[in-house]
């Protein structure tokens, strides 16, 4: 939880490996870690730790090397109830979900999630024309992490289409179970009768005038269970309706529940996140440029970072130690300005030096931390929420 007036985002300087370390020795603790770490593509990376080998190490030892203690650093960080984010693509996701699996726990994983950053695809080279990467989502503790895989922004309004007199706006679900994994041997509580008026759609667990025994059964007339109890049938009637309906044997009475849109529902998330729902690099580089100029090559969209955000509570402390163009600390102050959140982002990156005759070098950046330090700085002073460096 985030103390009282402390500024959204900070900003920490420095190989992230030492960082991270005294961060520990200080007691701190996250509840959110987000990381875009070096994709590994065959080309040097800035952290190069001393790492034990001889020349018969390959490129991923090499990678997972470097990013072993910093993972291990990391975990120590996140408090009972966090949960990390590591966005990968395809170089080097095998070794990292095994590095993943080793440092939290084959158990503390939650999702492994396509991102579809690049709807065009890559026309360059030869192969297929990639246009996704990936989210690997472990918790520190899966029993006690607070993770909700969840959006209010995945609700779509048109999954509503019934409407009441007085404009509220409901779809009809079946009450019946239709997961076969659930049934009456395995769970027996949840057969029982009901009755239904398909005329009136009134529906009660004892018998009533007009009303027809109904239980639940597959299409193929098999025995199944309800989704409710019969105490929840009882303290919900009204939430329930019954109708007549053409099924695989001919027509019969069915009972459907009235799933109501209301304010702050939510969906769960599915493991596909498409470019139009969270962003593209396209549209990464267009907001960053419209802060610092045209000084990063591949910066993830905000909305991407507002969605992991949004699966974890609005006053969290977040963690990101592969800062990168500051992306996470932007989508922090975004979302804290659009739902009322008191999120805090500590971001760390090291004096890597921008490339001679780049955009960023001839912007006057001389390293990415430079680049890092001053959207962080552009976003206190448009957005708001302050600004510090540590």
């Amino acid at each position: 939880m985030t103390a009282p007036g402390e500024p959204w985002n900070t900003f920490a300087e420095g190989d992230n490996l030492e960082v991270l370390q005294r961060l520990r020795d200080e007691g701190a603790a996250y509840d959110l870690v987000y990381i875009d770490p070096p994709y590994n593509t065959g080309n040097d990376f800035a952290y190069s730790d001393r790492i034990k080998g001889d020349r018969t190490t390959t490129r991923h030892q090499a990678w997972v090397a470097m990013m072993r203690p910093r993972l291990e650093q990391a975990r120590e960080l996140m408090s009972a109830t966090a949960a990390i984010f590591v966005s990968i693509d395809d170089n080097e996701v095998a070794h990292l979900r095994l590095l993943l699996d080793e440092v939290f726990g084959e158990r503390q994983f939650l999702a492994q999630v396509v991102v579809n950053l690049n709807p065009k695809g890559r026309q360059l080279g030869k192969g297929f024309a990639t246009n996704h990467e990936y989210l690997l989502v472990y918790a520190k503790d899966a029993r006690t992490c607070v993770l909700d895989a969840s959006s209010p922004d995945a609700v779509d309004p048109d999954d509503f289409p019934l409407v009441t007199p007085d404009g509220r706006h409901y779809r009809h679900l079946p009450l019946r179970n239709t997961n076969k994994k659930f049934n009456p041997a395995t769970t027996p509580t949840l057969h029982y009768p009901l009755w239904g008026d398909p005329e009136s759609g009134r529906v009660r667990t004892e018998e009533f005038e007009g009303a027809s025994r109904i239980e639940p059964v597959f299409g193929d007339a098999r025995p199944a269970v309800w989704r409710w109890s019969r105490p929840l049938v009882d303290a919900r009637p009204d939430d329930l309706v019954c109708r007549r309906i053409k099924g695989r044997l001919g027509e019969r009475a069915d009972i459907f529940q009235r799933d109501w849109l209301h304010e702050g529902r939510r969906k769960k998330l599915r493991t596909i996140w498409l470019a139009e729902e969270v962003g593209s690099t396209d549209t990464a580089v267009a907001e960053l440029k419209a802060v610092l100029g045209h000084v990063f090559e591949s910066p993830k969209p905000t909305a991407l970072l507002r969605r992991v955000l949004q699966t974890m509570p609005s006053d969290g402390r977040v963690l990101d130690f592969f800062a990168g163009s500051g992306t996470t600390g932007h989508a922090v102050a975004l979302q804290n300005v659009a739902d009322g959140g008191t999120r805090t982002c500590l971001s760390i990156n090291s004096a890597e030096p921008t490339r001679a005759g780049s955009n960023a070098r001839l912007a006057g950046y001389a390293t990415v931390a430079d680049i890092t330090r001053a959207r962080l700085r552009a976003v206190a002073d448009t957005v708001g929420g302050g600004f510090a460096e540590r």
